[in-house]
């Protein structure tokens, strides 16, 4: 598990120098726990880990309600003043969130969010928990 943790912190470093106005970057199961992260601050990054978890939930509930979906949830970009929030679906039971100041290029973090989900997906995923155990 910390050789897993170690290859994706230099994934997200990638991520986060290819968007210099990436401020945070989280990667969370769908349950709202931190599985990793890149700048900012440890807290910040796990309180917004549980709150993706609702928000993930939400998106799939809305999702629902479109007759040709899936039901899955791909992506959410929020426009928030002084900023954007983006959370992607990243592998099974995985997703991966950004914070970006107002200057970033929207699309151009969601395009990077996609290539990195493509590239390594795999490395992305969660198992589900039972009983409070991962597996």
């Amino acid at each position: 598990m910390i050789q897993q943790r170690a290859n994706m912190d230099w994934m997200l470093k990638e991520l986060a120098d290819g968007v210099p106005q990436i401020q945070q970057i989280v990667v969370l199961s769908a349950d709202g726990l931190r599985i990793a992260r890149h700048g900012g601050d440890p807290d910040v990054a796990d309180r917004l880990a549980a709150a993706c978890a609702g928000l993930q939930s939400l998106a799939a509930a809305v999702a629902a309600e479109i007759p040709s979906s899936d039901g899955r949830m791909r992506l959410v970009v929020i426009e928030i003043g002084g900023g954007f929030f983006y959370l992607m679906e990243a592998g099974a039971g995985a997703y991966l969130a950004v914070l970006a100041d107002e200057t970033v290029d929207a699309g151009l973090v969601g395009a990077r969010m996609r290539d990195m989900v493509v590239r390594i997906g795999a490395h992305l995923t969660s198992p589900p928990r039972h009983d409070g155990q991962a597996g």
